[in-house]
């Protein structure tokens, strides 16, 4: 759920009764999923650290809900790829020892991401996070390209006898080889970056990142119009981030083109940026993307609770902007966003009583991600 504030607001936080205060000040348990820490620390949470890094931060004393803290921080983990496709989760009972929630809370935010096709349970296992992409991996040898044709050969001999092996005639095969290469020609036609029109802000992002690294056209369309789009050239690929991909991936499906969710920066230096504020500092985020701003409100809270100001703002908003200027020490923003960011400071530099340290995120997806799609819609590697 959106939680949004006034930017003058200091977050007033009542204490919160699912979440359990620590029992005991400096302690660290080891277990078999990670450390616990249950410090006095200057964030009055608890804190979860995983083998694979990714912390859990559980205001006690807040109006959001411990259910949405653990969710949004549970999607950026899985988004960020922290979490990889094909990872199982820790159990409910599990995650209710180490963060103090009650299980049906932990069960409440597990279904919900089993419910948006983030994560899938599997009867008898766990939770894993889902791996969209699994049913179409292209597993292509390593440096296949430097390799002799006879390599090549050997691995369409390869294909042709697995399906051989399976039953199928030399005829079925070549319809199922032919059709699947005339699909895959047909998804990399062209990409489509879709969101919600209320984020549009989060396609731009995407396609702004894709669009030099691809050598085919990439347009944005709001998720709305995606159905009409596809009505009237059912080719390319959609592309999304994990938040969106369910519905994305129900529509494409409808009209035969692929879906693929990126991942996103993981943000690792800006988190440790801002851990690292002292307390009473007044942080402003500005990004085109309104829901990056839910999402970085909720996480930032979840890290810091009532140390930190926090103060958002779209850059087409110039009062509301300007406000976050004045009042901010630190400014992060997206690289859309600067240019507007630095235009306002030069223009109202004899309102500010101090100028903000301004830092730019460069990348909005993760290093590899790019790569990735390029594979997945049939580009050649660079």
């Amino acid at each position: 759920m959106a939680f949004q504030r006034d930017l003058n607001v200091v977050f007033k936080t009542p204490k919160h009764t699912e979440v359990e205060r620590p029992k005991a000040i400096g302690t660290r348990t080891l277990t078999n999923q990670g450390i616990v820490t249950e410090p006095f620390t200057p964030y009055g949470g608890r804190i979860l650290i995983w083998p694979t890094g990714v912390r859990f931060h559980i205001q006690q004393e807040s109006d959001i809900p411990a259910s949405t803290q653990l969710y949004n921080q549970i999607c950026f983990a899985i988004a960020a790829r922290h979490y990889p496709p094909g990872h199982r989760l820790p159990s409910t009972r599990q995650l209710a020892m180490q963060t103090g929630l009650h299980r049906n809370t932990i069960s409440k935010v597990y279904r919900q991401l089993e419910t948006d096709g983030v994560v899938e349970a599997m009867a008898g296992s766990g939770i894993y996070v889902r791996d969209q992409q699994k049913p179409r991996e292209i597993r292509t040898p390593m440096n296949l390209r430097n390799r002799g044709v006879t390599d090549v050969d050997r691995e369409v001999r390869k294909c042709v006898d697995g399906l051989l092996n399976a039953g199928c005639t030399l005829q079925q095969t070549r319809d199922l080889l032919t059709r699947e290469i005339d699909w895959r020609l047909r998804c990399g036609a062209r990409v489509l970056v879709s969101t919600p029109r209320e984020d549009i802000g989060a396609s731009m992002l995407i396609a702004e990142e894709l669009e030099p690294s691809l050598d085919v056209p990439v347009e944005v369309v709001p998720m709305e119009e995606l159905e009409s789009v596809l009505e009237s050239a059912s080719n390319g690929t959609v592309v999304t981030s994990r938040y969106f991909l369910q519905p994305v991936e129900e529509l494409a499906k409808r009209h035969g083109v692929r879906a693929v969710a990126v991942d996103l920066n993981d943000f690792r230096e800006e988190l440790a940026m801002l851990k690292e504020l002292r307390q009473g500092s007044c942080v402003g985020l500005v990004s085109i993307s309104p829901g990056i701003l839910r999402a970085a409100e909720v996480i930032l809270h979840s890290m810091r609770g009532n140390e930190l100001l926090l103060m958002t703002a779209t850059p087409d908003v110039g009062s509301r902007l300007l406000a976050l200027l004045r009042a901010s020490s630190h400014v992060l923003c997206d690289r859309p966003s600067l240019p507007l960011v630095e235009q306002s400071l030069r223009q109202n530099r004899s309102q500010l009583m101090r100028m903000p340290q301004v830092h730019c995120s460069q990348s909005y997806l993760s290093g590899d991600t790019i790569e990735l799609l390029r594979k997945e819609i049939g580009l050649q590697v660079s």
